[in-house]
């Protein structure tokens, strides 16, 4: 599949089959103009089930925009996003049907309910609730309470289960989103930044995090920043610049571009 900065995607009959059939996500030849600037540029690659994945790129080249198109907040001026095996036209639906279909997204600022219970918080999150607060007073099934349990030892906050969402620290607030995010037992999780703002201990521990969820047959992409936090990833990396794939592969051999590091990196 081409990252060439060709505007024109391939038509339909010629893409790549196995590609399209065998990704979780795909997109190919996708572009977004906001106001003559072009947001992504003939975008092209997939992510395979169970695969992680991290983006990497300057400000401005179009990591935003990427998560909005998969997501359904923007459509793409041309080009493909496909999701499970080319089955789902993901141009097709809105936010609410992409994220039913199992797609989850975490923003970079954590947005939990403050004023509830850690324990509220993944109850209101659980797959299939739907009508929020009343299902906080109805009692759990044994199914729901395994699936907290779980959920909770994944987060490791199982021992703040009855603190305030508010009385957590900015990193257990981004855990615990993490954790709603599962409780949606999403196929594919975008997390965006996720130890911005975070300290050295709570950035490993987020690694560990991510590197378990993804062990457990989630897909991730992880847009960020902090290239200690991307080493400790230890996955494929792919640089963006100005809405186009600059660079992909290790993270040594992505660092090492000459490319990335003029635009990027700096030395």
């Amino acid at each position: 599949m081409s990252t060439t900065e060709t505007l024109e995607p391939a038509p339909v009959d010629a893409i790549a089959k196995k590609d399209l059939t065998e990704a979780l996500l795909y997109l190919d030849g996708v572009t977004v103009t906001f106001d003559g600037f072009r947001a992504l540029n003939a975008l092209s690659f997939t992510v395979d089930p169970g695969e992680m994945r991290a983006i990497i790129g300057p400000n401005g080249a179009g990591k935003t925009t990427m998560m909005d198109c998969i997501t359904g907040k923007t459509r793409p001026d041309r080009g493909d996003v496909f999701f499970a095996g080319g089955t789902v036209d993901l141009t097709k639906l809105d936010e609410t049907q992409i994220c039913t279909l199992g797609i989850g997204r975490k923003f970079q600022k954590p947005t939990v309910f403050e004023s509830h219970t850690v324990l509220d918080n993944l109850r209101l999150a659980l797959k299939g609730q739907r009508s929020a607060l009343p299902n906080i007073f109805r009692k759990e099934t044994a199914e729901q309470r395994d699936r907290i349990d779980e959920i909770f030892e994944t987060i490791k906050l199982t021992e703040h289960r009855g603190r305030l969402g508010g009385a957590l620290s900015h990193g257990q607030k981004q855990w615990l989103e993490i954790g709603m995010l599962l409780a949606q037992d999403p196929k594919l999780l975008l997390v965006d930044e996720p130890v911005a703002g975070m300290t050295d201990a709570e950035t490993a521990q987020t690694a560990e995090l991510l590197r378990e969820i993804n062990a457990n047959g989630h897909s991730v992409v992880v847009v960020e920043h902090d290239m200690t936090f991307v080493r400790d990833l230890g996955v494929r990396v792919m640089c963006l610049h100005e809405g186009s794939v600059l660079a992909e592969g290790t993270l040594d051999q992505v660092s090492a571009n000459e490319r990335v590091i003029e635009v990027y990196l700096g030395r």
